[in-house]
Order: C-alpha cells, then structure tokens, then sequence
C-alpha cells in the first residue's frame, strides 16, 4: 500500500475548473482551510461548493467567493457570511438551501449508494417546491436525493500513511460522510504517524476513502 501523504500543492492540482467540491466543516471548525488557501492560489473556478456554510466574511470558503471562485453553494447554514446574500441577490452565486439533517442524509446517501430517501423535513415549505412528495404511514414525506462531488477536501486531526483517519471532538462534524461521496478525497491533518501507531478503535473513517494527505507544517505549509 502506497504512502499517501503528499504536499498540498501536488493534491490540489488534481481539482480543475467546473469541479464539484464537498468541504468538511461547521463554521470554521473542521474546516481544512490550508487545502481551501491553496485552491485559492492555483486559481480553479466555477465550482460547485457542497458545505454546511461558505465560511465567514474574509475566511476559509468565503475567500473563494469573494473572489468570485464559487459558482454555486449547496449547504444548510449561510446566515454566517452575509456575503453569500449580497453574492446571490446580485445573481453571481447559484444558492440551493437545504433543511441540516437532510444535507446530511443526502451526502450519506451519495456514499452509500442509496438512490434516494423520503423526509418530512421541508414539508410544506419553499425547499419543497417542484419536489415528488408520497404519503406513507398517514404522513406526507418529500422525496431527496444523494449528494456525491469530484473530489472532497476534509480536515481530519491524526492519519496514519496508508489514511486511516482519527477525528478530534466536533471538529469531525461532516468529514467522515462526505469522504464517502467523492470520487477523489483529499484530507488535511495536524500529524502523521506510521501504519499500525493509530488505535483501531479510533480510526473513523478507513484508509480506502482517502486519496492524498497532507499534513500541517510540511512542505513548506
């Protein structure tokens, strides 16, 4: 099995322009913001961004989209960056809104190969427009469906070199699902260590997820 861990520079590279991304994150926690920054820098644009949140104003994905890097953005929780407001209601940035634990179950579907999964989130509201709707069991559910990017970029703590990875409190929020869902995972760590120093118990998300590591305060980073 290969050593995975690479400089960030060489893993970005492998994301071009038109890409659709899934970046880990809750706010700024857990979001991998070196890999973000690089991206930035090697200058790929018109991407579709699969995220809880585009950042804050002047920080993490928000810096891809006030440079007007982000196409459209897929998540749950933008009133954090009012620039994705100002961004939308000037038509430069598609918007599609989605209820938390549906954007969730849609990525764990992606992964899981599941085609599609009735909700009773969003029942009767605008995120339900246009959508198929069942009754089942007397309840009126809306039809979703899975969620799946080119290449995710997720922050993990530990990984060993073949990517087991290790996750540090809520800093995990959605990396391990959307590690799942991507054809290309590209993850973001404090530490590397050998094959085998990781507990088993620990490791959340298996080696055969991971594509390309890069660690923090290598490289040059």
């Amino acid at each position: 099995m290969r050593n995975k861990v690479v400089a960030k520079e060489a893993a970005v590279s492998h994301i071009q322009t038109g890409m659709t991304l899934m970046v880990g994150g809750f706010g700024q926690t857990g979001t991998p913001l070196m890999l973000i920054e690089e991206l930035l820098c090697q200058g790929q644009f018109g991407l579709t961004v699969i995220s809880n949140n585009v950042g804050e104003p002047g920080m993490g994905l928000s810096r891809l989209l006030e440079h007007e890097r982000i196409h459209k953005a897929i998540g749950s929780y933008f009133t954090s960056n009012p620039v994705v407001g100002e961004y939308h209601l000037a038509h430069k940035l598609d918007v599609q809104l989605m209820a938390q634990g549906t954007f969730a179950e849609a990525i764990r579907a992606g992964g899981a190969g599941i085609g599609g999964f009735y909700t009773r989130a969003s029942v009767g509201t605008v995120l339900a427009e246009d959508k198929e709707v069942k009754v089942i069991g007397g309840e009126t559910y809306v039809l979703e469906y899975p969620l799946r990017a080119d290449v995710a970029l997720i922050r993990a703590h530990k990984a060993d070199r073949l990517g087991n990875l290790v996750y540090r409190k809520t800093a995990r929020n959605f990396n391990p699902i959307m590690a799942t869902a991507a054809d290309i995972v590209i993850v973001e760590v404090d530490e590397v260590v050998d094959a085998g120093m990781l507990d088993a118990e620990a490791i959340v998300t298996p080696h055969l997820y991971v594509d390309f590591i890069v660690q923090r305060g290598q490289f040059g980073e």
